[in-house]
C-alpha cells in the first residue's frame, strides 16, 4: 500500500513538472514576433528621408520672364545665381530698370500704327515715344532713350547730338531760339524766334536730329571697348547705309565675376524700341558675355567683332 502511494505521488510530481516546461516554452515562443515588430518598423525609417530631401534639391528655378512685369526690372528677371549690377538712384540703367513697358504680348508697331511684319523677334515692348514720321529708326531709337533720359533726369545741358556732316546739334541752344538749317555741304545755326523749354519744342528739335543724324554720326560719336567692360547704354553698331546698331539696356552679374547684358532695338520702317530675344536661349533673352562669338547673332542682324562700342554722351 506504501509503495503504491510512492508511486502516486512521483506521477503527480512528474506531470506538474511537465506543465510548468511546457508553459514556460509557450510564453517564449510568443515573445519572438513581439520583439521582432519593433525591429521591422525602426528599419524602414532611414530609406524614407534621403527620398524627402532628394525632392525637396530638386525645385524647378522661377521663370526669367514674368509677363506680369510692368517695367524691365519686374518683367525680365536676373539668370540663376545672377544678380543685377548697381545702379545710381539718376543713372541711365536706373531709367531703363524702371521705364513702363506695353503688356506682355503686345506687337511691335511701326510709326503709322501698322503692325511691325516680324513679331518673333522682342519679349518686351518699351513705352518709349514714337514720332508719327519715318524718321525715329534705330540709330535714332538709341539717341532718344538718351534723349528722354537727359530730359527726365534735369541733365538737358547734356542733350547734344552731332549729324552726319560734323554739325553738333545742342538743345540748350535750340531751346533759347535759334534753329538749324541743313545744307548741302554743312549745317548751321539761324536765329529762330522767342525761348522755348517746353516739351512740343524738344520733340522738334529731336525730329530734326532724326532727320540729319545716323549710325554714320554715331561712329563719330563712340569708341570701341572690349565686351568683358559691358555698362547699360553701349551699343553695337555696324555704321553704313543702310547700317544698323541694338543697345545695351541692363546688365547683371555672378559672384564669379561673368556677366550677362539685354539688347533693345528700333529699326526700319519707323518702329517702337523693343527688348530683343537671344536665338540661343528659349525663354531667356540674357547674352552672357562668355558664350559671346561673332559674328554675333540677333534675331534680325549679325554684328562682326569690333562692333562693339561706348557713346560719349
Amino acid at each position: 500500500m506504501i509503495r503504491k502511494k510512492g508511486i502516486f505521488f512521483f506521477l503527480v510530481v512528474f506531470l506538474i513538472i511537465s506543465a510548468a516546461v511546457t508553459v514556460v516554452f509557450c510564453l517564449k515562443k510568443q515573445e519572438t514576433p513581439e520583439t521582432a515588430a519593433p525591429l521591422q518598423e525602426n528599419s524602414a525609417v532611414p530609406s524614407v528621408k534621403p527620398a524627402e530631401q532628394q525632392e525637396s534639391d530638386t525645385e524647378t528655378p522661377p521663370p526669367i520672364i514674368n509677363t506680369a512685369g510692368k517695367n524691365l526690372q519686374e518683367r525680365i528677371a536676373p539668370p540663376p545665381e545672377f544678380g543685377r549690377t548697381k545702379a545710381g538712384k539718376n543713372s541711365l540703367t536706373a531709367f531703363l530698370r524702371e521705364y513702363p513697358l506695353k503688356k506682355a504680348g503686345k506687337p511691335v508697331l511701326l510709326y503709322n500704327g501698322e503692325e511691325k511684319g516680324n513679331q518673333n523677334a522682342h519679349v518686351a515692348v518699351f513705352k518709349l515715344p514714337l514720332e508719327k514720321e519715318d524718321l525715329q529708326q534705330c540709330a535714332d531709337s538709341v539717341m532718344r532713350v538718351y534723349a528722354e533720359y537727359f530730359w527726365k533726369t534735369g541733365q538737358k545741358e547734356r542733350i547734344s547730338f552731332r549729324f552726319v556732316d560734323g554739325f553738333q546739334a545742342k538743345y540748350t541752344k535750340w531751346r533759347s531760339g535759334y534753329r538749324i538749317r541743313a545744307g548741302e555741304s554743312r549745317s548751321f545755326w539761324v536765329s529762330g524766334g522767342a525761348r522755348d523749354d517746353s516739351y512740343e519744342n524738344f520733340k522738334k528739335y529731336l525730329r530734326m536730329v532724326f532727320a540729319y543724324a545716323s549710325t554714320l554720326s554715331l561712329e563719330q560719336e563712340s569708341k570701341k571697348i572690349k565686351l568683358s567692360e559691358v555698362e547699360t547704354g553701349d551699343i553695337f553698331l555696324n555704321a553704313g547705309s543702310p547700317g544698323h546698331v541694338v543697345m545695351v539696356v541692363d546688365v547683371c552679374s555672378a559672384p564669379d565675376g561673368k556677366k550677362a547684358f539685354l539688347l533693345a532695338q528700333g529699326f526700319m520702317p519707323a518702329q517702337e524700341f523693343h527688348l530683343l530675344k537671344n536665338p540661343l536661349h528659349e525663354d531667356n533673352p540674357w547674352y552672357y558675355v562668355d558664350e559671346v562669338s561673332y559674328p554675333l547673332q540677333t534675331p534680325e542682324y549679325s554684328f562682326e567683332k569690333g562692333s562693339f562700342c561706348r557713346l560719349k554722351y
